[in-house]
Formats: structure tokens, C-alpha cells, sequence
């Protein structure tokens, strides 16, 4: 446990060089092993807070898919987990999902992630019942996953655009309601939504959005 939290140290002084020596040092795989092997909460929390330091990078993104990772992080999404456990989990997968180069690599996680099962479990965190920093986490990542046109029917299916308009509301955490006004939007390419969006009362709060100071 003291190894982990090294490691977590070393991450969080962003420092090029040390987040090279772990890496290169094998630090990936072995993570992945806790991961998949460790029945312990807090084990699994920095295990996945690391990784998704690491994922930052896109070589590493693709080193980290590559050594299974995905499967273990989508089963630390369920609703049994603890909420530091379940933000770290979606904070990984987000990293993955992110493509800021357009990097073919990159890309091809959005659905490598898709199919290992991880957009049920993340729509279901868009829930009520899940703690704020993790619903903002899992919106995040279903608006990277949304790149991938396959990605976005299948979020839209699994029924996102209800709970997308209700972290619309006031109250709602403001990376939340940030990320669900951007996905909302992502997901007018099909009339459909749209009038699932209507249903549930989108209008009157995209209207209050563009009233709040924050959006000027």
C-alpha cells in the first residue's frame, strides 16, 4: 500500500520525468494486476487514480489498454463500489477516452471501451444516488465516448437523455451541468432524441442556462 501512494505522490507533481522513470519501470501492468486481482477499496481507488495520470498520455493510454485494464476499471463503475473508488474508475476511463490529437489510436479506445460494457454502468451513475463529483466524472467520459457515432446511439439507448436533462437543473454540480448540456447537444443528430429531450423538459432549462451568469 505505501508503494501505491509513492506512486501517487510521484503523479501528482506532474513532473514529466518521474511519470517516464514509472512507466518505463513497468508500473502499468502491475496496476493492472492490482486491478483485477485486489478485493481491497482503497487498493483499487489508487490503482485507478494512477492510471489515469498515466492515461494522460496517449502512448501510455494505449500501453494501459493493452494490459487489460479497461475490464477491471468498467467493473469499478458499479454502484456496490465506494464513490472515490467509482471517480477514480471513470477518471481512467476518461483519460482513455480523450482525444485531443485525433490520434487513430486514441480513437479506436472509444470503442474498445464502448464494448467492454462501460456505457450502461456510466449512465446509470448519471443517477440521483450517485455522489456529485462522479456524475460530473461520468458525463465527462460519455462525451468523449459520444465522438464515436456508434458510442452515441448506444448512449441515447441505454437512456442518458432523461438523467442528462435533470443534472440540467439547478442545484446540479456545474461540471455536470456543463458536460450534460454539451452531450445533450451531441445527441440532437437524431430527431428522435430530440423529442425524448423535449419530453423531459430540456427547453425551459437550456433556456435558464443562457441566463446564468456563467454562461455569458
Amino acid at each position: 500500500m505505501q508503494a501505491l501512494f509513492s506512486m501517487k505522490n510521484l503523479c501528482l507533481t506532474r513532473d514529466p520525468a518521474n511519470l517516464a522513470a514509472l512507466t518505463s519501470s513497468g508500473a502499468i501492468p502491475l496496476l493492472v494486476e492490482l486491478l483485477e486481482s485486489s478485493s481491497s477499496s482503497p487498493v483499487q481507488q489508487i490503482s485507478a487514480e494512477v492510471l489515469s495520470h498515466f492515461a494522460l498520455d496517449a502512448k501510455n493510454a494505449v500501453t494501459i489498454a493493452a494490459a487489460g485494464a479497461i475490464p477491471p476499471l468498467v467493473q469499478l463503475l458499479g454502484h456496490g463500489n465506494p464513490a472515490g473508488v467509482q471517480f477514480n474508475a471513470s477518471r481512467a476511463l476518461g483519460g482513455l477516452a480523450y482525444d485531443n490529437d485525433q490520434n487513430p489510436l486514441m480513437f479506436s479506445l472509444k470503442a474498445t471501451i464502448a464494448a467492454a460494457g462501460a456505457i450502461p454502468p456510466l449512465v446509470r451513475l448519471l443517477g440521483a444516488g450517485t455522489a456529485g463529483r462522479v456524475r460530473g466524472n461520468a458525463v465527462g467520459v460519455l462525451c468523449s465516448l459520444a465522438e464515436n457515432a456508434a458510442n452515441k446511439d448506444a448512449i441515447a439507448a441505454a437512456g442518458a437523455i432523461p438523467l442528462l436533462v435533470n443534472l440540467l437543473k439547478p442545484g446540479s454540480p456545474a461540471v455536470a451541468q456543463f458536460n450534460a448540456a454539451g452531450l445533450l447537444s451531441i445527441l440532437t443528430h437524431v430527431a428522435e432524441n430530440c423529442v425524448i429531450m423535449v419530453a423531459a423538459g430540456a427547453i425551459p432549462l437550456v433556456v435558464q442556462l443562457l441566463e446564468l451568469p456563467s454562461s455569458a
